[in-house]
């Protein structure tokens, strides 16, 4: 205790020193300027740390619900950014502009130990309450900033070391602060950039939540790079006024702010109208076409679209325009006629299916839906469900109605009943005055995607099933019924036979739902993986990123347990961190670390299933690499004790102790598992 007192008296001087004499020693300045406002301005005591503020349940509320859309568009983007970093000892935090936690992603056991220092929902991290930390400065700076350590001005926050970067709302104004709070001592150096492309993307989002109803067009001076996180994005209304625009569309078009557009049409900006724009981009299947900078000689390329709004009524989106075109899956697959979408909707890297299983379930898919059976998707999280759902949506009879997806793992129970239903206005309190069609009648016409079913509760799956037997829905607080017809796809990542036996979901649904159930392949099953890795690329980075010898090696042998999504993801990153370099093993730490999170057990397939997997998997065990004759379950295993390996520094004794086995079980493991017994190099 005494050792500790002393270490923050010394932090407090230095503080102090620092801040007498004007900031003269190395460092960094944004941090320093932060010191002289928390003793000049908020009047605070390095060596007297506050007690952590944390405003009550019923404020935090209040200020969620004032930022829900914000929060909805971080959420996802948050999680993904979590797995990414894969440091158990980190948290990925979203602010107001007060500086209050209003949503974190970390472990429990993290949480647990940060909740002391106010580090939870609630908790108050601006300057004025915390002293100098990355949330709270990066709002009195507007500027992206870490942290780091000593740098905090309380002595027992130095621990932990802080990233964070401002989000902007469509007005360019700060809405948020996303940061990573971590006490890891080998806190990776690409963490603000990462923070920066989440930031980008929730602010992307944002603007498609806020302006639906508004023609959103993409442009960028290379055409490779649209409908890639570094594009600029407009919101353009109906009149061809600019109502929104992202940081990249700002720095293209060679203004400061939005303020200096927010007046001007599309045809101040570029030398074409809106209507020109929309219906070039149709007639070119919504690939860029070229539009030039009004009273200059930039060339951009460009897309419009109508406004996603309009998709929700099958009879506006044929009036907009839809087209069809012939669509062939390759390796021998039968031609089809389907619509044709903007690429933006379309994941990287998977815009044709090579893997022949692929190419033949989307053939069985193609053949049933013809006949309006429903279709349900089973796989591992990650890969590619929806994706392959909205393949089966462009060929099937209702390909010109609209796409519409729900997440039921992602909606709160409250809140499933009314996004799927509908409600008249007034039917609840905090209903939207004019009430609100729910996703089956967005559908009407189209397709009906429902993601993780076995999410929904089960008074839900009651109501669905009444849905999908009389084609009518009843929307919340009334009696009136509306005739629907769509084509219903579903998917999940959990066996629902085995829950259907555990009395967790509905027979009947069940049976309801699979007309055919088709298994996707795990990325790193599939046999156009290494095709798939080079497409992806190319959409993250742009056609002149190039991968290494070496790189490549290590992406095909990775086991890849997030799958496509974590595909995109170490692309992304890996192509900003190389900059225009070919990317190297150097470009890949979260690898390189093996340090990728173990995700929950991913299909669980049931237990016959299972052995013969692992039967299989024993019997397979030849010359072949790992990733390719490991089954999921296995290499889930692998993953695991590879993590467990690292943290206690490959001693095979204390691993043995942990796991409660004896040292020849788990060098068997290890054989089988094909863990070498000496660490990487």
């Amino acid at each position: 205790m005494t050792l500790t007192l002393r270490q923050g008296d010394r932090h407090a001087d230095r503080v102090l020193d620092v801040v007498r004499r004007g900031f003269h020693e190395e460092g960094n300045d944004l941090v320093t300027r932060s010191w002289s406002r928390c003793l000049n301005q908020y009047q605070l005591d390095p060596g007297r740390p506050r007690e952590p503020v944390v405003i009550a349940s019923s404020a935090l509320q209040s200020r969620r619900n004032q930022h829900a859309d914000v929060i909805e568009c971080a959420r996802y983007e948050m999680t993904t950014l979590y797995q990414q970093l894969a440091d158990a000892e980190s948290a990925v935090v979203l602010t107001d502009t007060d500086g209050v936690i209003v949503h974190m992603v970390s472990s429990p056991e993290f949480a647990a130990e940060a909740e002391p220092m106010g580090l939870r929902a609630g908790g108050m991290w601006g300057e004025a309450e915390a002293g100098t930390n990355g949330m709270g400065t990066c709002l009195a700076a507007a500027h992206p900033i870490s942290v780091r350590r000593e740098e905090h001005f309380f002595s027992h926050f130095t621990q932990l070391t802080c990233s964070a970067v401002p989000v902007f709302d469509p007005s360019g104004e700060i809405i948020a602060v996303l940061d990573v709070t971590s006490r890891s001592s080998l806190m990776q150096q690409h963490v603000l950039v990462l923070l920066g492309m989440t930031a980008r993307m929730i602010e992307n989002r944002l603007i498609d939540k806020r302006f639906s109803n508004a023609h959103p067009l993409h442009f960028h001076s290379r055409p490779e790079f649209v409908y890639t996180l570094h594009e600029g994005k407009l919101a353009v209304g109906d009149d061809g006024r600019i109502l929104a625009a992202n940081r990249s569309a700002l720095f293209q078009l060679g203004v400061q702010t939005m303020d200096e557009i927010r007046t001007q049409r599309i045809d101040d900006l570029f030398q074409t109208s809106l209507e020109d724009i929309v219906q070039r981009s149709l007639s070119s299947s919504f690939h860029p076409v070229v539009a030039y900078r009004a009273n200059a000689a930039l060339r951009f390329f460009a897309v419009a679209r109508r406004p996603a709004s309009d998709a929700a009524t099958p009879a506006r989106a044929r009036a907009a325009g839809a087209i069809t075109a012939p669509m062939a899956a390759e390796a021998g697959a039968d031609a089809f006629r389907a619509p044709l979408r903007p690429a933006a909707t379309r994941a990287p890297g998977i815009r044709t299916f090579k893997d022949a299983r692929l190419v033949a379930h989307l053939d069985t898919a193609r053949r049933v839906v013809a006949r309006r059976t429903p279709v349900l998707l089973c796989g591992e999280t990650g890969s590619g469900k929806e994706v392959f759902a909205r393949a089966i949506h462009e060929t099937s009879p209702h390909a010109e109605g609209a796409f519409v997806a729900v997440n039921c793992a992602s909606l709160p129970e409250t809140l499933i009943e009314s996004e799927l239903f509908g409600y008249k206005a007034g039917a609840f309190t905090g209903a939207q005055r004019s009430g609100r069609r729910g996703k089956i009648l967005q559908a009407d016409g189209g397709t009906l995607f429902l993601d993780e079913i076995a999410d929904m509760p089960l008074e839900l799956q009651a109501r669905l099933l009444r849905v999908l037997d009389e084609r009518q829905v009843t929307p919340l607080g009334t009696e009136e019924t509306h005739p629907v017809d769509f084509q219903l796809v579903s998917a999940s990542h959990q066996h629902l036979p085995s829950l259907v036996r555990e009395g967790r979901f509905r027979e009947d649904l069940y049976y309801r739902l699979a007309g055919i159930e088709l298994d996707l392949p795990a990325l790193r099953d599939r046999t156009d993986k290494r095709e798939l890795i080079h497409d992806v690329l190319k959409d993250e980075g742009g056609s002149d990123c190039r991968l290494g010898e070496d790189a490549e090696r290590m992406l095909m042998a990775y086991p890849w347990p997030g799958n496509l999504r974590q595909l995109r993801h170490v692309l992304r990153s890996a192509a900003a961190l190389a900059d225009g370099k070919t990317i190297t093993r150097e470009h890949l730490p979260s690898l390189v670390a093996r340090a990728a999170p173990s995700p929950a057990p991913a299909y669980a397939l049931p237990a016959a299933t299972a052995e013969a997997a692992d039967a299989q998997g024993e019997a397979a065990a030849a010359d072949a690499p790992p990733a390719v004759k490991l089954n999921p379950i296995q290499a889930n295993e692998r993953q695991v004790l590879l993590q467990m390996l690292e943290q206690h520094r490959w001693n095979v004794s204390n691993v043995a102790k942990a796991l409660d086995v004896s040292r020849n079980t788990l060098y068997r493991k290890l054989h089988k598992l094909h863990i070498e017994i000496s660490p990487p190099d």
